[in-house]
């Protein structure tokens, strides 16, 4: 299942993971991995089998050409690497796509590998779109083993069902060895969930440090979200049917943090009473930004 590459002196590390294909709205855990895998030095430590955990029709290798000759063929991979932060803290970092096959298997290798190196707990990160604003920071969630742990963040009340991703398999085998698992979630606003939105991906990083004591300062994260805020400012206040929803999301949030409500129907008659008529959908919205930044890009 796996290749052992190296195997350091790690004291107690965490153990951090946000598979691609996992839930991620705006690419907030991928965001937040790759700014952890850009400010830290990281070392391999193990190499997974992507032959038997992937299907390559799904995710095709990469075929390098130059005039006409093959020089290259990169493979998609599938790593754990071991860093430290700024501090000093260990961490382990899971870092690739969700496994196509074997989830149990791969599960059981994970758990061999977090006793192998003692990780202490284990930190997924990811992403769901939510009625809130990009004007306001909106509040993590958290799922855990514990409810001590999922505490820590708050959670969403009531009963869930939902189809699972390959961290909910390995939560199960972790706990079952006794090691704690918390996944924290970021809410993205539903209308800027199919782009990537960086302040999700920086929200991911402020919880790890809460609940991991695990810091890592990406400045070039922070002017990202800072340029998102400000493409999606500009969009919003260009439309009085946009600036009208963002307000109504934020009047939502500011009256009840915990709740998002429903972007869709939220202050309907009040907004047509307004002269603003009808309020444009969050698909609409999202079509609007997508344009806007495709011609910032051109």
């Amino acid at each position: 299942m796996y290749e052992l590459r190296s195997r350091p002196e790690l004291d107690s590390p965490v153990l951090v993971m946000a598979p691609e294909g996992w839930i991620d709205a705006g690419l907030g855990g991928a965001g937040a991995v790759g700014a952890m895998l850009a400010a830290l030095e990281t070392e391999v430590v193990a190499s997974f089998d992507v032959d038997r955990l992937l299907d390559h029709r799904s995710r095709r290798p990469m075929s390098h050409m130059l005039d006409g000759v093959y020089t290259d063929l990169v493979w998609p991979s599938l790593e754990l690497l071991a860093a430290h932060d700024a501090e000093g803290n260990a961490m382990l970092i899971l870092a690739g796509p969700e496994p196509d096959h074997e989830w149990r298997a791969y599960a059981e290798a994970i758990g061999e590998l977090a006793e192998m190196f003692g990780v202490r707990l284990a930190v997924g990160l990811g992403a769901f779109p939510a009625g809130v604003p990009h004007t306001r920071t909106s509040r993590l969630a958290a799922t855990a083993t514990n409810a001590e742990l999922a505490n820590k963040l708050g959670v969403v009340s009531g009963e869930v069902q939902v189809p699972a991703g390959v961290v909910a398999a390995i939560e199960r085998r972790l706990h079952q060895l006794d090691i704690a698992t918390i996944a924290i979630w970021a809410r993205v606003p539903h209308y800027a969930a199919a782009m990537p939105y960086p302040p999700a991906s920086l929200q991911l990083l402020d919880g790890l440090a809460t609940v991991a004591g695990i810091q890592v300062a990406s400045p070039e994260l922070s002017e990202a979200a800072a340029a998102t805020r400000a493409h999606l400012d500009e969009v919003t206040t260009n439309s009085i049917q946009h600036a009208a929803l963002v307000r109504q999301l934020e009047a939502q949030i500011d009256a009840d943090p915990a709740e998002g409500g429903d972007p869709e129907s939220a202050g309907q008659a009040e907004a047509t009473e307004a002269g603003w008529g009808i309020l444009p959908t969050g698909d609409e919205l999202a079509a609007e930004v997508e344009r806007f930044l495709k011609g910032e890009q051109n």
